[in-house]
């Protein structure tokens, strides 16, 4: 059976790129464009026959060390690659994207700009990256965390502090978990970094442990977050949106808002207290 073209688009996005990449010393008589499927090969360390195949989606789908070292081959930017993993698996290459501080700088310019409500940018690993004064007073002291502990499931299971501000912890917990667990399904996140923590978390607090073994699923998109604050620890309500940041991919930025007057005024009169 011949493949369909217009559903082989791993095949097509690869050949494309393939015929837009010059090869090494051309003297510009060659007949193909680009390099040749073999070159490719040799460059991945495959077979000419599998990346032939491939290309004209008769190979199956590739595993993802294969498909890494094509892009490799292939020389392909960063969103060029995320496109590959995209077509062929659904997710992204990788859940580190976030190699270079001038994205984060720009970040942390928007969330000081959302100030006055708290908002912070988490790693499709769910570190905490960067935040703005009011997420640091009323989430979490993410500066007095070390750098390697500043986790929001670490963060919610084992520091006191949040989670005494949290008026529903144990629901929040639950979906935590089962949002972090579809979560790294979705953008295959750092598998080895993720049983790390989620290892040490089981050693570390029962009470993941057990809401870990429920093995569900949910998201936590958007919803209603209350928080206790002041020294009388009222309760303010805080409406929260968690959006994804095209330029990194796999994180989210997590933004809260008050939800009424009331929890507005209690919100702004807290942030003019001293901690």
């Amino acid at each position: 059976m011949t493949p369909d073209p217009a559903t082989n688009h791993l095949g097509a996005f690869l050949r494309s790129r393939r015929e837009h990449l010059r090869p090494v010393n051309d003297s510009g008589r060659r007949r193909t464009a680009g390099l040749r499927r073999a070159e490719v090969a040799a460059r991945a360390s495959i077979s000419v026959e599998w990346y032939t195949r491939l290309e004209q989606g008769r190979g199956g789908r590739p595993s993802r060390q294969v498909l890494d070292a094509i892009c490799t081959a292939l020389e392909l930017r960063e969103d060029e690659r995320t496109h590959a993993f995209v077509l062929a698996f659904g997710t992204t290459a990788t859940a580190d994207p976030f190699n270079g501080g001038e994205q984060l700088a720009r970040t942390q310019r928007v969330l000081d700009n959302l100030m006055p409500w708290p908002a912070y940018l988490k790693s499709p690993t769910w570190d905490i990256l960067a935040w703005n004064a009011a997420s640091r007073r009323f989430l979490t002291d993410y500066p007095s965390i070390p750098q390697t502990d500043r986790n929001v499931l670490r963060i919610l299971f084992t520091d006191p502090t949040t989670r005494e501000r949290i008026a529903d912890w144990h629901a929040e917990a639950k979906l935590t978990v089962a949002t972090f667990r579809l979560e790294q399904a979705r953008w295959n996140a750092s598998p080895a970094s993720v049983d790390d923590l989620v290892r040490a978390l089981r050693d570390e607090s029962a009470e993941f442990a057990a809401i870990w073994d429920l093995n569900e699923v949910g998201h936590l998109g958007q919803g209603i977050k209350h928080l206790l604050v002041g020294p009388e620890k009222e309760t303010v309500s805080l409406h929260y949106e968690s959006m994804t940041v095209d330029a990194l991919p796999g994180a989210g930025l997590v933004v809260y808002a008050p939800v009424g007057p009331r929890d507005e005024h209690l919100l702004d009169r807290a942030m003019r207290e001293q901690p």
